[in-house]
């Protein structure tokens, strides 16, 4: 870390600014991005999927949401890195531009960060656009092993999709979103972890649709500076480079994103499809850590893995957590440990996912306890269970926003005391399993309208770090008006407290059953 830190402040003397951005994510601004081309964790060994870094002469300031608050400091080194623990509001911008001095210069590399984010802090910070991430290694030419969907799982082709984005004959529509353009061109690659997505770049005119794979960015670049036509663009996913090369030629919409986040009947049949085997997969897994002694949180991530394959899955959607007793607290645990073996009372938290050959991403939580639960977990379980059903069961469905203000509030005045809800009640799932809109949380874009055939989760969830911690989480969808449920995973009826529950809430517990 010494070296690579001693490399970047000479990068930025070079180049003549006091602090440097040092980011997560790549030219595509993809959420999971491989460690390996991950800049922030070549320099921290945070391992997480999001968080980025605020480089200065003195200070490392790593900045992290409350899902990797715990997990951050177990992987950094805190003699070189200041931990920015995101508390609930708190935007990682506004303390990002908190901490850069005033006349400071902040380098940012320009393919890395969204053109939103950089009108957002050139408002308050004066930027220096870099052209290459020093960190960056050379990468070779990219294969892709891409398959066409058929209709029958898309419900729309290509073409049926374009003509419904009524592009005018003087505009085109830019595309550098790696789901925007999968499900436009109905196309997946499973090759690689955690992904269903192509790599490629996309530009629909009314009259013809071209890629642009990773290969051949050049082109891509080319292209669009050529292209006489006004270019609807999304800042909050184009990154700055790519918006510089048409930003006298750029309107801002998002017609695809909006299109793609309200699933057509046919992506909804395939999602049940999905779920039915995620489900079938759960109940195997629950089956293997009651009948096996002596197993560990690895042995489990390892069997998951095979029972999702078991049952038709192409590869998981994210990392899964399986995570025992404390390691529960931590929301995004994502290092399943051979010596984190199970004993009477161990409680398991699993969060999981996968792809099918649709490629829409399935999530879902459950948690389980081997042997005896104790009185804590099933008040924590049983609290947790309450808010799920309270947020599931909104008769007046408006936005994520207004859902997770009732689930919070709920929460937040009858949590025990020392636990903790601290991430979003859920967000929108498809082809990537984090998709926005739908959200539902505290975030602008949870005030999206929820519509018919958004489809996403409810994931409440109670933390401690000194015991445990405890999530459920249902994906779910809007159809006619109201919150259905993909999962139909029944509940652990030995982690509820029915003290607790009320008659109605037992009547609502019975569409799910318990086990």
């Amino acid at each position: 870390m010494n070296d690579i830190l001693t490399r970047l402040r000479k990068y930025m003397a070079d180049n003549t600014i006091d602090c440097l951005l040092i980011n997560s994510t790549n030219e595509f601004l993809v959420e999971y991005n491989e460690l390996e081309q991950n800049s922030r964790y070549k320099l921290t060994n945070f391992s997480g999927s999001t968080g980025d870094v605020l480089l200065t002469q003195n200070n490392v300031f790593l900045f992290v949401d409350g899902r990797y608050h715990i997990q951050a400091e177990l992987e950094t080194d805190k003699n070189i890195v200041t931990l920015v623990k995101l508390q609930t509001g708190q935007t990682f911008l506004n303390e990002l531009i908190a901490k850069i001095p005033d006349k400071a210069i902040l380098g940012v590399f320009a393919r890395k960060v969204s053109q939103k984010d950089i009108e957002t802090l050139a408002k308050q910070v004066k930027i220096k656009l870099l052209d290459r991430d020093p960190l960056d290694d050379e990468s070779p030419e990219e294969s892709q092993t891409i398959l066409e969907l058929p209709t029958s799982l898309t419900g729309l082709t290509t073409g049926e999709k374009i003509e419904k984005l009524s592009i005018h004959e003087d505009e085109a529509i830019l595309l550098t979103n790696l789901e925007d353009v999968s499900y436009i061109f109905n196309l997946r690659d499973f090759s690689k972890p955690y992904s269903s997505k192509i790599n490629a770049k996309a530009v629909i005119e009314n009259d013809k649709a071209q890629l642009f794979f990773k290969n051949d960015l050049d082109k891509f670049e080319k292209y669009i500076t050529d292209l006489n036509k006004t270019f609807i663009i999304d800042k909050s996913t184009i990154n700055a480079y790519d918006y510089n090369l048409i930003k006298n030629k750029a309107k801002e919409a998002t017609p695809v994103k909006l299109m793609k986040s309200q699933k057509n009947s046919d992506e909804i049949e395939h999602y049940k499809y999905a779920f039915a085997q995620t489900d079938k997969t759960m109940l195997a897994i629950r089956e293997y850590i009651n009948k096996n002694e002596n197993i560990s949180e690895y042995d489990i991530a390892i069997q998951l893995e095979k029972e999702f394959k078991n049952n038709g899955a192409t590869n998981l959607s994210f990392n899964s957590i399986v995570a025992k007793d404390k390691n529960s607290a931590l929301a995004h645990y994502s290092k399943s440990s051979n010596e984190e073996i199970l004993k009477d009372g161990s409680l398991i938290l699993i969060d999981c996912g996968a792809y099918f050959e649709g490629g829409l991403a399935t999530d879902i939580t459950r948690v389980f306890v081997k042997g005896t639960p104790t009185e804590l977990q099933k008040t924590i379980y049983t609290t947790v269970l309450k808010a799920f059903l309270l947020g599931f069961n909104t008769t007046e469905i408006t936005s994520g926003f207004d859902i997770d203000f009732k689930v919070r509030e709920y929460l937040k005045n009858n949590a025990p005391e020392g636990f903790v809800f601290n991430h979003g009640l859920g967000h929108g799932i498809g082809i990537n399993v984090h998709e926005a809109p739908p959200n539902l949380g505290i975030g602008e874009v949870a005030k999206t309208q929820l519509k018919n055939g958004m489809c996403f989760t409810i994931e409440p969830g109670l933390y401690n770090s000194n015991h445990f911690g405890i999530r459920l989480e249902n994906s779910c969808y809007i159809e006619d008006n109201k919150i259905k449920s993909f999962v139909k995973m029944p509940f652990e009826k030995n982690l509820i407290n029915y003290s607790m529950l009320d008659d109605n809430e037992i009547k609502q517990l019975d569409k799910f059953g318990v086990i």
